[in-house]
């Protein structure tokens, strides 16, 4: 079937969305686009002349794009202290709603947006697309394939000096918020463990560019005393990482380093001698599922998969709030100077 869509924020954001719908294998020709909204005036109208939307309705009242045009969909892709008005609207229309990262303010709003999704019927699922590319699902299946033996560590450095403008350098927590989420949510998926609590250190280096927490620290408790450590920060200028980060997972069998790009190398002990045992490397599983590593094309693609197969999407808001969960432990965590739980 072909889905009929809204868009609602026509900022930077949304040219990442409107490229995938508009020229990727999966989703061309499953959905059309019929109105997109932003409260800038004249914005919607400039991203659909971009994109060569020509019968897509412009606006800037959500309300009256819905009543208008009757959609299948929400795409909601506004600043995060918009997000649960938008969602909320959406799912009073009638409609299915994929939200930007992150899914709420606070856990508490996530929560009721679950419930708001429940009482409708409707999916509600969030962009989560870091998941979605090989790097992550490689690492994933070589973990379940127990090659590594049994897991015990993951590690995630982040550092960018990243130069946005606009609302993000004025938000609070902002890297933890607006970026960790993605590292956060990773290597949950990664691990295949819950994660139980948290201890965090948020700081805003000297010469940031932000007006708040633009760097932060942090240990997380898994279950099963898998131990997972955060370092990242967005003020860090003269060596990048890549955006996915710099991983090493570690096993009681050996060690899988990956650089966030094409090079992941998996080594495991080999002798049972010596004060540093002898290693071999070991293949890491290919991507079993080239529809499942099209980032952000493949987040839609399942969310519209699960809409027609009537299951919950693979980051249906249910699950993904456990990953904002993370988030806000560390905060409350960098906040009180105490370890926190992770609660959802």
């Amino acid at each position: 079937m072909t889905f009929r869509a809204v868009l609602a924020g026509c900022g930077g954001m949304s040219s990442g969305w409107l490229t995938a719908l508009t020229t990727n294998p999966l989703l061309k020709g499953r959905v059309e686009i019929v109105g997109l909204v932003d409260l800038a005036p004249g914005l919607a109208a400039q991203r659909a002349a971009e994109f060569g939307l020509v019968s897509a309705q412009t606006g800037t009242d959500l309300n009256a794009m819905l009543d208008g045009t009757r959609p299948d969909l929400v795409f909601d892709v506004v600043i995060p202290a918009a997000r649960a008005g938008v969602v909320e609207t959406g799912l009073a229309h009638g409609c299915h709603v994929l939200s930007e990262k992150p899914m709420a303010t606070s856990i508490a709003e996530g929560r009721a947006l679950i419930e708001a999704a429940r009482k409708a019927g409707k999916v509600h699922a969030v962009v989560q697309n870091r998941r979605f590319i090989a790097g992550v699902r490689r690492i994933r299946a070589l973990i379940e394939s127990g090659a590594l033996g049994e897991l015990t560590a993951l590690h995630c450095d982040f550092f960018i000096g990243a130069h946005f403008g606009g609302f993000r350098e004025e938000m609070e927590h902002v890297l933890l918020v607006d970026m960790a989420i993605h590292t956060l949510d990773a290597a949950r998926f990664m691990a295949g463990k819950t994660p139980l609590s948290v201890y965090c250190e948020e700081t805003n280096p000297k010469g940031s560019w932000y007006r708040h927490g633009a760097a932060a620290n942090a240990i997380f408790s898994f279950a099963d005393d898998v131990v997972f450590t955060y370092r990242g920060s967005w003020v860090a200028e003269g060596a990048n990482t890549s955006w996915e980060g710099a991983w090493r997972i570690i096993g009681t069998k050996g060690t899988l380093t990956w650089d966030g790009g094409e090079v992941l190398e998996a080594k495991v002990v080999a002798g049972a001698e010596g004060f540093l045992r002898d290693v071999e490397p070991i293949a890491i599983p290919e991507a079993r599922e080239r529809a499942r590593i099209e980032g952000h094309a493949s987040v839609i693609a399942d969310f519209l998969d699960a809409i027609e197969a009537g299951r919950p999407p693979e980051t249906a808001s249910a699950d993904n709030i456990n990953s904002l969960a993370m988030v806000f432990a560390a905060i409350e965590s960098a906040r009180t100077g105490r370890r926190v739980p992770i609660q959802t």
